[in-house]
């Protein structure tokens, strides 16, 4: 499915041979995320992640970086995570030396201008303002506070209104000195291309790239004897409720069997809380399960919207769809998440960006790389019994709730909590 090169100075670069796409993704992956933060960094992360699309050398302002890109129909983004930052691109096939060129450019070259960095400060500013407008987005922050209370895990990405605030520029180059180095970088493209001819154009753009000492990530501080429950006031017509069950890591052998336990539990139209919370009992229009998967812990979070009315009765109801995970599961509710789960896998690895991202995230992120093919063997060999097994590997661990909506007392769900 892939080759892999390593140049000299550390970066890996990975590529994947799709003769019948008519795009190109280019991912460049940088293993830093505000896991990788002290609480006086907090969000810097996240913030580099704009700045380094206000200007570089080449093209010194962000107009010119949007416009090189748009203007050949190309789509140019990134993203901030716990673990990761990845820049991406994605252009017809023609543009693919255009696309490298850009990236390289940006990351490479950026200016740092003093005067975009306090106006993109203000834009992050306004980004967090619309995250802690929003209760649905509100409750999901809130319940990594519970389970990770006072680390960075617990703490939203972008840090908080005082942290990016304090942020100075001096603060940012030596961030950037330390984190943005080749042997702390994965850069994966999928689409119409030969390896060959990637190593060609990279080799001659970031052979010289200089290596540095990355610093770590901060390990997860386990929550034990902390309060189980976080409760937010606010003025809504919806309670948002998080009730949050330990998970897995990411190198965890039990990780592929807890993906299906979620798809039986909340994932798709024919889950058991879709079917039980929305279509029997009527207590919600949007009720899920997710995963969430770090290096050495993760979570499975039920999320519902309901009525504040109707909080108490619908987490009573996910409560006991929770419960009921650890009965054996019915071959035929088995068969099904296992199929669901191949299917989407097998439909994303159409896309050149979804092939990119499958292989540059596990490169950075795991200590082998599977295809496609591997872990649809690894799903297809699960069994109801395994699935059994990592219920009852975790269910018996404690449970914490986030709730943001119309309540000022926690009583009536510190009574119910699992």
């Amino acid at each position: 499915m892939f080759q892999r090169t390593v140049l000299p100075n550390g970066l890996r670069i990975l590529t994947s041979s799709m003769p019948h796409t008519r795009s190109v993704s280019v991912n460049v992956y940088i293993a830093t995320g505000s896991r990788y933060e002290s609480d006086e960094d907090a969000g810097i992360s996240h913030f580099l992640e704009h700045l380094f699309f206000k200007g570089s050398e080449r093209r010194p302002t962000a107009k010119e970086i949007s416009e090189a890109i748009e203007g050949v129909g190309g789509i140019l983004n990134a993203a901030t995570d716990r673990e990761l930052t990845v820049y991406w691109v994605k252009v017809a096939r023609p543009h693919f030396a255009l696309a490298v060129d850009i990236l390289v450019d940006m990351l490479r070259h950026p200016l740092f201008n003093p005067e975009e960095i306090e106006k993109e400060r203000k834009v992050v500013l306004e980004e967090l303002a619309m995250v802690n407008d929003a209760p649905e987005r509100r409750v999901e922050t809130l319940i990594d506070e519970v389970c990770w209370p006072h680390q960075p895990l617990g703490r939203e990405v972008a840090g908080t209104r005082e942290s990016v605030l304090a942020l100075t520029r001096d603060q940012i180059l030596a961030y950037v000195a330390r984190q943005y180095v080749p042997n702390n970088t994965v850069i994966s493209i999928a689409g119409d291309i030969v390896h060959e001819e990637v190593m060609e154009m990279l080799s001659a753009a970031l052979g010289d790239w200089g290596r540095g000492t990355p610093s770590t990530w901060y390990p997860v501080i386990e929550a034990d004897g902390q309060a189980r429950l976080g409760l937010e006031y606010w003025r809504s017509e919806q309670a948002h409720l998080n009730l949050a069950l330990p998970g897995v890591g990411s190198l965890d052998p039990d990780r592929y069997a807890l993906g299906l336990l979620n798809v039986v539990l909340g994932e798709g139209m024919s889950s058991r809380l879709f079917l039980e919370i929305r279509e029997k009992h009527a207590l919600a229009y949007d009720v899920q399960s997710r995963l969430s998967h770090y290096l050495d812990t993760g979570s499975m979070v039920v999320y519902a919207g309901v009525s504040p009315a109707q909080a108490v009765p619908a987490l009573q109801a996910i409560e006991a769809e929770v419960r009921r995970l650890l009965d054996p599961i019915p071959e035929e509710e088995v068969t099904k998440a296992r199929e669901l789960s191949k299917g989407r896998l097998l439909l994303r690895m159409e896309d050149t960006r979804a092939v990119a991202a499958w292989l540059g995230g596990q490169e950075l992120l795991s200590d082998r790389i599977l295809t496609p093919d591997e872990v649809v063997a690894i799903i297809d060999g699960l069994t109801a019994t395994d699935l059994q097994h990592v219920a009852q590997r975790l269910l018996p661990g404690q449970a914490r709730l986030a709730v943001v909506g119309p309540f000022r007392s926690e009583r009536r769900f510190r009574e119910i909590i699992l």
